[in-house]
């Protein structure tokens, strides 16, 4: 009888780890996570900047790991490259007459993928303001990247920064908005601007991979990460590679990882989209470009995963999202990860304003529940945009736990069960 009463506990025990195992789903296994993570911030990728060899062999990498896991590639491409053009504007002339008084260059500042702009207030450009007190570049970032044709009126206190905007004309993208910025604290009443440009021509790439759904094949959930750095420096105790192992080669190797999981679990109801952009630290032109290719409404989530080597304020096992209260997806994340002793907490940093400065931002702009995880100590981040940000600096076990949080977290959102709320625009317009 007691051997019996033996066997039954082990037989019960045997079938409650059996289901333990079920219901976790497939395993993230840290020694992939290592091997993805120090692939993709070994020397040899150079720092994976834009228009070098480093960022394609980086681009190629995480096409074969695409290939591997199954993914599928974008209707009507034969690759998992998603290619978009880049432009090197060179400014011929320009004029601009505002409000009956004409500009001086140092005035004005024009930013267009066009070779000859001409507008008027007839234009149906939108008149913005950027007033005393405000972040600046943050707010000019917005206003380029937010796909829509504008006019800037720049309060004259940052007359001294102006000349920063010059940053946004290093490269733009082929078919994007125009933006116009004036140095002015009058409101706009009238104005007549004219530019003419020539430009060299230049490609990009995101990687797109696709596990397509079952039942709510039309509706879409995207986990991304960008995968581009800063490449190649002057030398710093004689290191010059700019290796970007936690920015963001961690969103990437997370990406990766959850593509593999997701295929593996064979559950997923809704088309899950992995994605990893180009140029985000470049103005943000590859999430940009990814992002139009989709019907706003018919995105239910986007896991933008930003950072995540390293432990955030609250220690391991957690992280945080950024937008938290502007939709419910934060909610849903920790009610499935109840019991797991893994948080996500708010963005623990609103001044810096993260939700719309990452490449989460289009298309939570247009209404879509797109967040950005990351545990990144925007304030004491050590390595951040160092040479130091190499793969010894990250912590892998964490790393992986995160990664693993994720998953569990977005299974009811892939499942099709859980739908979060839309991100509230009202205020943008």
């Amino acid at each position: 009888m007691k051997y019996t009463l033996i066997i039954a506990a082990l037989l019960a025990m045997l079938q409650a780890n059996a289901q333990k195992k079920k219901k976790a789903g497939p395993d993230i296994d840290i020694k992939e996570v290592s091997r993805i993570e120090k692939t993709l911030s070994a020397d040899d990728m150079q720092g994976r900047r834009i228009f070098t060899p480093g960022i394609d062999k980086a681009a190629n990498f995480i096409a074969a790991e695409f290939e591997k896991i199954g993914l599928e590639k974008s209707p009507n491409s034969t690759s998992y490259l998603q290619t978009f053009k880049m432009l090197k504007p060179t400014q011929r002339s320009a004029e601009a007459t505002v409000n009956g008084k004409q500009l001086q260059a140092t005035e004005f500042f024009v930013i267009t993928p066009k070779e000859n702009l001409v507008i008027t207030e007839t234009s149906g450009f939108e008149l913005v303001q950027i007033k005393a007190g405000a972040q600046f570049m943050q707010e000019a970032y917005g206003h380029v990247s937010s796909g829509k044709n504008k006019l800037i009126a720049v309060d004259p206190s940052f007359a001294s920064n102006f000349g920063r905007l010059s940053f946004f004309k290093r490269q733009m993208m082929e078919g994007g908005a125009s933006t116009v910025f004036i140095l002015s604290a009058d409101p706009v009443t009238s104005f007549s601007i004219t530019a003419n440009h020539q430009f060299e021509v230049s490609h990009l790439h995101n990687v797109v991979g696709i596990l397509p759904g079952k039942s709510k094949k039309d509706e879409y959930v995207i986990f991304s990460g960008h995968y581009d750095h800063l490449g190649i420096g002057k030398p710093v105790n004689g290191d010059s590679i700019f290796n970007g192992a936690n920015d963001d080669a961690a969103g990437t190797t997370a990406v990766i990882m959850l593509a593999r999981y997701f295929k593996k679990l064979k559950n997923n109801e809704r088309t899950i989209i992995f994605a990893a952009f180009t140029a985000e630290e470049m103005g943000g032109y590859g999430a940009t470009y990814f992002s139009k290719q989709f019907n706003p409404a018919s995105v239910m989530a986007m896991f933008n995963i930003e950072m995540i080597g390293t432990e955030s304020k609250w220690g391991k096992n957690s992280a945080y999202i950024t937008g938290y209260d502007k939709s419910s997806m934060g909610e849903i994340m920790a009610k499935n990860l109840e019991g797991t002793g893994f948080t996500f907490h708010p963005d623990p940093y609103p001044d810096q304003q993260l939700f719309y400065r990452s490449d989460n931002a289009t298309l939570a702009r247009l209404g879509v529940p797109a967040h950005t995880i990351s545990t990144s100590k925007m304030d004491s981040e050590k390595y951040y945009h160092t040479v130091d940000d190499e793969f010894e600096t990250l912590d892998m076990e964490n790393m992986t736990r995160i990664i693993r949080a994720i998953a569990l977290s977005s299974r009811s959102i892939v499942a099709g069960t859980d739908t979060p709320s839309r991100v509230d625009t009202s205020s943008l317009r």
